[in-house]
């Protein structure tokens, strides 16, 4: 009897067992076929159909991490990043190996904004493999974006170090270096960049800006110049050219440069500020009156256009300023002071017209607003007379106010 009911017991153990066996093996096909089924949406860009999929795969397995990869992976394509990060968060719990869900993690919160939670993802993934270039660009990419440029400048290198025919690692190494006040080896950088990938626009716009910062003027037009022939619908690219040969002094260049420029885009009132720039340039440094009638005339147009620039208005104030016309100019420049994003020197220039006018405490004011700027030249030579005047006024009125010595004090007594 106890032999029969344990052959019996036996029998049944083996019958779950395999219907147990069934039962998974038909699980884990469902699974397979609706990761497929998504797989195929999303190849088809049926995104919808791809995120049920993929949902009834993680209902299936719950504990599995690549249902919930490829659903956030989906979300993400679909612009959803919220549901895209909470899945992606989700499947890296699942595996935190998994270096697929830790990149599209960090991914998803650089999309956001979130770079101190993309580059913790970033190191994530970088303490299971240390040989991913992109990654190491993602993680200083990040860093950067955070305001760290110090904290990228190492897994660039690491990047760099993988894969020197990283373009775009060697730029973004150049930026870091130079936010670091290191500027050869950003110069360094730059050029490797543009070396390796000669279309690379931002790479020669950011070299040549450098090349100009560091009085390579010649250096910085021939960036300009192949910048112009990368680009040559953008205005501003041939402005650039133009302003960089004003630096060296070839006013006459520049003007033809800018007078073609004109040609090709005569609506374009950036082209015809500059002209006015490169003039007054002119008139200040060699006290030319032609050159200054010039930049009257190229500057008068884009200045009374309603949505005229800062720099355009403060050019043109100060244009009329050394023309004599300083009623004019302070007009002129107080618009120049209340247009966003503001053009320094048209504080400065602005306390010198009212200085003229002899209002001091305008002329006051508007320096003040300059030192308040943080990116303001401390030496700029007019703001540095204004303050020398503004100090030398205070002192005189300070001497008239204060009491006479027969007044503030008995007279001494004679001797008998």
């Amino acid at each position: 009897m106890k032999r029969t009911v344990a052959l019996a017991l036996l029998v049944s153990a083996a019958v779950a067992g395999s219907l147990l066996a069934w039962y998974s093996a038909r699980l884990e096909g469902e699974y397979r076929g609706l990761i497929a089924r998504g797989d195929t949406a999303l190849a088809r860009d049926e995104t919808f159909l791809a995120i049920e999929a993929f949902s009834g795969a993680s209902a299936l397995q719950p504990d599995s991490m690549l249902a919930y990869l490829k659903r956030g992976d989906t979300y993400r394509r679909r612009g959803d990043l919220s549901a895209a990060l909470r899945d992606l968060r989700k499947a890296a719990t699942l595996d935190p190996t998994s270096t697929r869900a830790l990149e599209m993690l960090g991914d998803v919160n650089a999309d956001m904004a979130r770079y101190e939670r993309a580059i913790d993802a970033y190191r994530r993934f970088v303490a299971v493999d240390d040989r991913s270039p992109r990654v190491l660009y993602k993680l200083a990419l990040a860093s950067y974006n955070n305001g760290q440029p110090l904290a990228a400048i190492e897994p660039l290198r690491q990047a760099v170090a993988l894969d020197d025919r990283f373009s775009e690692a060697h730029h973004l190494l150049g930026a870091c270096l130079r936010a670091s006040r290191r500027s050869d080896d950003a110069l360094r950088s730059f050029r490797r960049a543009v070396e390796l990938n000669p279309a690379f626009a931002t790479a020669r716009a950011d070299l040549a800006d450098l090349c100009r910062e560091l009085g390579r003027h010649r250096e910085a037009i021939e960036q300009l110049e192949a910048l112009t022939a990368l680009e040559p619908a953008r205005a501003e690219r041939r402005v650039s050219v133009a302003l960089a040969y004003a630096r060296l002094g070839r006013t006459d260049a520049a003007v033809t440069a800018l007078s073609r420029a004109a040609e090709r885009y005569p609506e374009n009132a950036s082209i015809y500020t500059a002209i006015g720039r490169v003039w007054l340039q002119s008139a200040e440094q060699r006290v030319d009156r032609v050159a200054l009638m010039k930049a009257l005339e190229a500057l008068q147009p884009p200045a009374a256009r309603d949505e005229a620039s800062s720099d355009t208005l403060a050019l043109y104030g100060r244009a009329l300023f050394l023309a004599g016309d300083t009623d004019g100019a302070i007009r002129t420049l107080e618009q120049a002071t209340s247009r966003l994003p503001v053009m320094p020197d048209a504080f400065v220039w602005l306390a010198a017209a009212a200085e003229r006018r002899g209002n001091a405490q305008r002329a006051a004011e508007a320096i003040a607003d300059y030192e308040a700027l943080a990116t303001v030249d401390p030496a700029n030579p007019i703001a540095d007379r204004i303050r020398q005047s503004l100090r030398l006024q205070d002192r005189l009125q300070l001497g008239r106010r204060r009491p006479s010595l027969s007044l503030s004090r008995p007279p001494a007594r004679r001797g008998t």
